[in-house]
C-alpha cells in the first residue's frame, strides 16, 4: 500500500513520499492533541500540491481497491464453500449482470456518476433477489441446484437487457462510455466513493466472518449440517445477502472486475488449507493485495491507464490453471 502511493501518472520518489506522509501524520496528530488535550505540537511544512494528490486522489483509490479486492475474494470463497464447487465465483447469482444493466441504463439516461453507482448497486441486489425468489417459488427439492438455475436465468435476462441498452445507445457518445464502464476501472475514485461503500462493506465483512465456521459444517452436506443443529436455509440467506452486499458495492464503484473471486480463494486455500475460519480472512488479505498489485500495473504499464477488468482476466487465466492444477486435493 505504501509503495502504491508513489506510482501513477506523476511519480513521487521514496524520500518525498515518506516526508509527505510523515508530515501529514504529524499534523493530524497535532490537531488531535490540540483539540482533545490542549497540547500544542509543532506542525511540519508539507507541499500542498503533493498532499492534495496523496490524500484526495491516491489514498481513496488505494483504500477502495483494497476493499474491492477483499470483497470479491471473500465473496468467492464463501460461495465456493456454500455451493461446494471450486468453479463458483461471486457473479454466480447474477450480481454482475444486474449491476451492469443498472449502470448501463443510468449511462444511457445521461445521469451523473452517483446515479450510475446507485443504479448498479440496486441492479445487483435486484438480480440476486430475483434468483433467490425463483428458487423459493419454483424449486422445492434441491436448494443449491435451484439457486444455480435461478442465477443462470437472471444472469441471462439481465445480460440481454444490457445488450438492448447498448444497441439503443448513441455509438459516438454513450456507447463508448458504457463499454469502458463494463471493462472496469478505478480511475474516477474519490473520497465520496470510499465513504459511500465503507459502511455496507464493513457490515458484509462482519456477517461473513461471523458465519464462517458454519461454512465448514455446510461442506459436510445438507443432511449432516442439519443433524448438527445448523439452520442451513438461514446460513445460506445470510451468506448470499452479505456477499451480494459487498459485491454490489464493489461493482458499483469499479465496474466489472472478473477472476478475483474465482482465483484468489484457490490461492488462499493452497496456503492456509480448507478451514473457512482461516480461509475467509486469508482470502480477504490476499485478494486486497492482489488487486492492488494489478491496479498498480494498470497505471504503470502504459501511458493510458488500462481497464483493470482486462488485466485481471489476462493474469487470472494462467494463474488459475496453475493453482487449480496443484490444489485439487483441497477439494
Amino acid at each position: 500500500m505504501v509503495l502504491s502511493f508513489a506510482f501513477g501518472r506523476y511519480p513521487i520518489n521514496p524520500v518525498e513520499l515518506v516526508q509527505t506522509l510523515a508530515g501529514l501524520l504529524n499534523n493530524w496528530l497535532a490537531g488531535v492533541m490540540q483539540g482533545a488535550f490542549g497540547v500544542s505540537v509543532p506542525l511540519v511544512d508539507v507541499d500542498p500540491k503533493m498532499a492534495t494528490a496523496l490524500v484526495n486522489i491516491r489514498l481513496p483509490r488505494i483504500l477502495v481497491v483494497v476493499m474491492v479486492g477483499a470483497a470479491l475474494a471473500v465473496a468467492g470463497a464463501s460461495y465456493q464453500g456454500m455451493f461446494k464447487n471450486p468453479l463458483v465465483s461471486p457473479d454466480l447469482l447474477g450480481a454482475s449482470a444486474g449491476a451492469s444493466f443498472g449502470a448501463c441504463l443510468a449511462l444511457l439516461l445521461d445521469l451523473s456518476n452517483l446515479y450510475v453507482q446507485l443504479f448498479a448497486f440496486v441492479g445487483a441486489m435486484v438480480a440476486v433477489g430475483g434468483a433467490v425468489w425463483m428458487n423459493r417459488m419454483v424449486n422445492k427439492y434441491d436448494a443449491i441446484l435451484g439457486l444455480v438455475l435461478g442465477g443462470m436465468l437472471v444472469s441471462t435476462l439481465f445480460q440481454s437487457c444490457t445488450s438492448l441498452v447498448k444497441f439503443m445507445a448513441d455509438a459516438n457518445d454513450k456507447l463508448p462510455a458504457i463499454t469502458f464502464w463494463l471493462m472496469g476501472s478505478f480511475s474516477r475514485i474519490d473520497q465520496a466513493d470510499f465513504w459511500m461503500i465503507l459502511l455496507p462493506m464493513v457490515l458484509g465483512f462482519a456477517m461473513l466472518l461471523l458465519e464462517r465456521w458454519k461454512l465448514n459444517v455446510l461442506s459436510f452436506g445438507e443432511e449432516e449440517a442439519k443433524s448438527l443443529g445448523i439452520n442451513t436455509k438461514r446460513v445460506r440467506l445470510i451468506v448470499i445477502f452479505a456477499s451480494t452486499l459487498i459485491v454490489a458495492c464493489s461493482v458499483a464503484v469499479s465496474g466489472i472486475v472478473g477472476w478475483v473471486g474465482l482465483v484468489i480463494p484457490h490461492l488462499a486455500r493452497a496456503i492456509v488449507g480448507p478451514n473457512y475460519k482461516v480461509l475467509l480472512p486469508a482470502s480477504m488479505f490476499i485478494g486486497a493485495g492482489y488487486l492492488l498489485l494489478v491496479d498498480d500495473i494498470a497505471r504503470l504499464v502504459s501511458s493510458t491507464e488500462i481497464p483493470i477488468g482486462i488485466l485481471t482476466a489476462i493474469l487470472g487465466v494462467p494463474f488459475f490453471i496453475f493453482i487449480f492444477k496443484h490444489n485439487m486435493k483441497g477439494w
